[in-house]
């Protein structure tokens, strides 16, 4: 069967509905990964060695626990983790209960790259701040955030995408959402309608959060 336009307006709230659900666990997952990843990202970089607060046992411990849940494919993640998602979500199904699997695979993800944004930063500045006799925290709050939010703008950008395509995975399971249209009506029913509006979907929607981030980082970017 190939596309039918009636079709495609007859599953309108459908498709609907499972927008919302994307954009509710791209939501929650972003917050999450962004409330933790940020302070985590910062740690990596200040405990690494040569910074100011290094500390090999926190640098190496993090490292590893970040890297170990970054090398499971998210796909695995989402079955493993479900012991703790129906402890947080009191269910495996839903877009809440993907959120929980979402946001453990934001979370190091973006931290890393919030660690690689700090390392651009010129060593001088920190070292003039340093030299200066400011504290930490200032460095952190008065220096390597500024200097690095154009990148870190970007940095939420690639997650934002990267959260989209983890949400369509998380149909597998009966997630909820676009992924979990394709699936059941795309792929079990052969609907290539709607396979095709979920592709569609999925494309215009990374498009427009590429563009929005790109605009912001260069707006807000002092170089």
């Amino acid at each position: 069967m190939g596309f039918d336009f009636q079709h495609m307006i007859e599953l309108g709230p459908d498709i609907m509905k499972a927008f919302g659900q994307t954009m509710h666990m791209i939501g929650i997952s972003l917050t999450v990964a962004i409330i933790i990843g940020l302070p985590l990202g910062i740690v990596l970089f200040i405990t690494d060695r040569g910074v100011f607060l290094e500390n090999r046992f926190v640098k190496s411990t993090l490292g590893f626990v970040s890297n170990m849940v970054r090398s499971i494919p998210f796909i695995i993640l989402l079955v493993a983790l479900i012991p703790l998602t129906k402890l947080l979500a009191g269910t495996i199904i839903g877009p809440g209960a993907a959120s929980v699997s979402l946001s453990v695979a934001g979370i190091p993800f973006f931290a890393r790259i919030i660690e690689t944004s700090l390392r651009e930063i010129d060593k001088g500045v920190i070292e003039a701040a340093i030299a200066v006799g400011a504290t930490p925290w200032m460095i952190i709050k008065d220096v390597l955030l500024p200097e690095a939010k154009s990148s870190i703008v970007q940095g939420i950008t690639l997650t934002v995408v990267s959260l989209i395509a983890y949400s369509a995975m998380a149909g597998v399971v009966g997630g909820g959402g676009i992924g979990d249209l394709a699936i059941r009506f795309g792929y079990y029913r052969y609907d290539n309608t709607i396979m095709i509006v979920t592709i569609v979907i999925l494309i215009v929607l990374v498009q427009i959060i590429q563009l929005i981030g790109d605009w912001t980082s260069k707006a807000i970017d002092k170089r």
